[in-house]
């Protein structure tokens, strides 16, 4: 049994004991130092340590801003996703605001964590910032290569968290997920670009030519709401151009490309151009508008055109008029001839082949708009299917048109018309041949809008070009009399002169 009087004894005992193994790890050290080499000292260490440490059951994905040299798609759709998971606890928050935007962005600030939910997996997200660890030199570099990205020496990243059982549902599914999320509000919130060629600047790096293009923000307010159209042609683009987007499957199981052409056609002042736009804000896809005049050969197009992103518009206006190219046919028949000249020219055929040949696969989910006052110019090759797909008659001003330019302009809605010039107005537009933009024009002539002086002027107007276009066309009749007159007398003088083998009435003019 165990007493006092044996307590120094048992301390001695366990202090020399102590001392005993003190000793002797110190020689054990010593011997590793001599005989390990000091490279493998921290990787036994931290092999020692790990065993001795209790495994967490938890997981954590770190996911920096930057993957190498360039941004990290994961980090970027993160930090859009969070924005909608914020909770009323968070402490700290970082607001921001573009000059498009009409709402404030708000993130959460360093330090500071959300909690999330996935198909009952609970999952934490902590947004860290530190310090780079490389040099000065070298943060100096970085910072000058990624002057555009405003990249500094300090490291953004955010940390996910969640139980180790759950990392395949996590990495297949939620990440997904958080993707798919970011690109719908990516997509909301995207400011619409209008890019245009710049002959002066020159290739990128990559010798692709992207830096050709230059752009600003479309800053054009058109909708289908504002558009004066008839509502069921608004309605048939709008589901037309609904049912491309979604269609991606469809067009690789068919192996087609997924590309979409429009031909926009009709008198001057009909709202193509307005069109495109509600378009562009509609899809949120950026325009890209193409000078053909500008471009000297078919292997320039190529490039040009290869430079373009995906979901964009590409507009190419006043086709007819845009360049004179030289024949399809006669491209064909000469093929072998002016197979060289023809790669220093810009052809009709080089453009074909862009929209509808190989080269149209080098893309995804894009539409080409063609505009043109005189369809009857185009080359039948460039109408077909496949290239112009949908044929959109920009026509004069109707009454539904008139009906919302009112609803614009003059605030009337729905068909609740009771003005006394109203039913005047209308009867007018069916006859005299006026574009919207002429209507819009006479709508807002007046700073400080009066109904009544303004439909008066509008009727005014109305008349006027009633009256000039029946005086136009009157004289365009003569003058097709006239023509129909002159061409029977030479008709009848051909066959007075030839008529003496062949009987009365039986002569026509001669054929080679």
């Amino acid at each position: 049994m165990f007493s006092l009087k044996d307590a120094p004894t048992t301390a001695s005992t366990l202090f020399s004991a102590y001392a005993s193994f003190a000793a002797s790890m110190m020689l054990v050290r010593s011997m590793a130092d001599q005989l390990i080499p000091r490279q493998l000292h921290s990787y036994i260490y931290s092999s020692l340590s790990y065993l001795f440490t209790p495994l967490s059951p938890h997981l954590t994905l770190i996911i920096d801003e930057h993957s190498g040299m360039t941004r990290n798609q994961v980090y970027d759709a993160a930090e859009l996703y969070l924005r909608t998971k914020i909770s009323p606890l968070t402490e700290r928050l970082r607001v921001s605001k573009t000059p498009r935007k009409k709402t404030i962005s708000i993130s959460i600030d360093q330090g500071q964590q959300v909690n999330d939910t996935f198909d009952n997996v609970k999952l934490t997200w902590r947004y860290v910032c530190s310090s780079d660890q490389r040099s000065e030199s070298q943060n100096h570099s970085l910072r000058s290569h990624n002057n555009n990205n405003n990249q500094s020496s300090e490291k953004r990243c955010f940390e996910l968290t969640f139980h180790k059982k759950h990392k395949d549902k996590v990495v297949d599914f939620y990440l997904p997920h958080v993707f798919a999320q970011a690109n719908a509000i990516k997509q909301k919130e995207k400011v619409v670009k209008l890019y245009t060629r710049d002959p002066c600047l020159g290739d990128d790096e990559n010798g692709m030519g992207s830096s050709i293009w230059g752009s600003v923000n479309l800053e054009h307010p058109a909708t289908f709401e504002t558009m004066a159209m008839e509502p069921e042609l608004k309605r048939a683009i709008v589901e037309d151009m609904d049912r491309f987007v979604k269609r991606r499957e469809f067009y690789k199981k068919v192996g087609k490309a997924w590309k979409r052409g429009y031909l926009l056609y009709g008198p001057p002042g009909t709202g193509k151009s307005s069109l495109i736009a509600a378009m562009a804000n509609y899809l949120k896809f950026d325009v890209y508008d193409l000078e053909l005049t500008s471009i000297h050969s078919n292997y320039d197009l190529r490039r040009i055109l290869l430079s373009t992103t995906n979901r964009s518009i590409l507009v190419i206006e006043d086709i007819d008029c845009s360049l004179e190219m030289h024949d399809r046919q006669f491209d064909e028949q000469q093929h072998f001839v002016h197979q060289q000249q023809s790669n220093n020219r810009l052809t009709l055929s080089g453009l074909l082949n862009f929209i509808d040949g190989l080269w149209s696969s080098c893309g995804d989910e894009r539409i080409i708009v063609f505009t043109t006052n005189h369809k009857d110019r185009l080359d039948p090759a460039l109408l077909r299917p496949g290239r112009m797909d949908i044929h959109i008659h920009m026509s004069y001003c109707t009454t539904s048109g008139f009906r919302i330019l009112g609803s614009n302009y003059l605030g009337f809605h729905g068909d609740n018309h009771h003005h006394r010039l109203w039913g005047e107005i209308e009867g007018l537009i069916e006859s005299a041949k006026v574009t919207p933009a002429e209507v819009a024009e006479e709508l807002m002539k007046s700073d400080d809008v009066d109904v009544d002086v303004a439909l008066d002027r509008l009727a005014n107007f109305l008349k006027h070009n009633k009256v000039e276009n029946d005086e136009t066309e009157e004289e365009a009749n003569k003058i097709e009399n006239q023509e129909a007159k002159r061409q029977k007398m030479d008709d009848h003088n051909v066959n007075k002169i030839g008529g003496g083998g062949f009987g009365r009435g039986k002569g026509r003019p001669m054929q080679q």
